[in-house]
């Protein structure tokens, strides 16, 4: 209508839910008041969510955010969002509004299309990717790739080569954890083994981004926005690893004899290594 949405009764069960139709990079949101009246929202929470069931707020420097909303009924307060979202949903929550008036709210959402390649796992099966020997670069690796889940245990990744050694990105109970074993502990004493364990409770059902970047033997792994640098001894930049990526599982159950873990149930989004889209590979045989 002419005034902006305006709920019957004002107090801090109300909220405005907003279905933009397929998932978007939302980038700003801008709120007014009600038109011509005495109603506005002086502070509010923004939610969103994927599938309209679970939601997350937006959260700035670690904390939730409450935006600081409208002074009158007409002034546009514009807000540039620190990182983007990327959802289907959004909810807006007001907390405070104008003590002689009601609820009252003008809403804009500012973004564009968001591009993406998912791909759905069912818990028994995996997605192998072979590499071009001759696209190889022995000294730099990158991995990239955006995982949703209910599942707490579940293989993201695994490369293994022909001596034992191997790499594995693994959920297990909520958290990431990166294992790099040099298999024979003859050749790599000192280095057998090293696990690092990032985040928790990442099966909550919502989108999280893990990186991980091999360049010589410094190694960068990040989940969301938190990174372990480790610097690995020498010999891992020789790690004798085969062509070969499976994500989501394990190929061939007890090749390395102690890996017969849960493989992936849930969802993969751009998955990259090295540049190249794999899920797109993957839809084009």
């Amino acid at each position: 209508g002419a005034g902006g949405w305006s709920p019957l009764v004002s107090n801090k069960y109300q909220w405005l839910q907003i279905d933009l139709g397929e998932r978007t990079e939302i980038t700003a949101v801008a709120t007014q008041g009600g038109y011509g009246s005495s109603d506005w929202v002086t502070s509010y929470l923004l939610m969103f969510s994927d599938s309209g069931r679970n939601w997350k707020q937006y959260r700035q420097e670690e904390s939730i955010w409450a935006f600081s909303g409208n002074t009158n009924a007409d002034s546009v307060v514009y807000y540039k969002l620190q990182h983007s979202i990327k959802a289907r949903f959004l909810r807006f929550v007001p907390l405070d509004w104008n003590p002689n008036g009601r609820i009252g709210m003008r809403i804009e959402v500012y973004g564009c299309t968001y591009r993406s390649e998912v791909v759905g796992f069912d818990g028994k099966s995996c997605l192998i990717y072979t590499l071009n020997k001759k696209l190889i670069n022995a000294l730099k690796d990158v991995i990239s790739l955006k995982f949703k889940t209910m599942q707490s245990d579940g293989i993201l990744l695994h490369r293994e080569g022909q001596n034992g050694d191997h790499i594995t990105l693994e959920l297990t109970k909520g958290k990431l954890s990166l294992l790099i074993n040099l298999g024979d502990t003859k050749t790599h004493p000192s280095n057998a083994q090293i696990n690092i364990t990032l985040g928790s409770l990442l099966d909550d059902q919502h989108w999280h981004s893990v990186l991980i970047e091999h360049f010589n033997n410094q190694v960068n792994f990040t989940v969301d926005k938190h990174t372990h640098h480790f610097h690995a001894k020498g010999e891992f930049s020789y790690l004798d690893l085969d062509y070969e990526l499976s994500f989501g599982g394990i190929p061939v159950p007890g090749k390395s004899g102690t890996l017969s873990r849960r493989n992936f149930h849930g969802c993969f989004e751009n998955i990259y290594y090295n540049g190249v889209n794999i899920i797109d590979l993957a839809r084009r045989h």
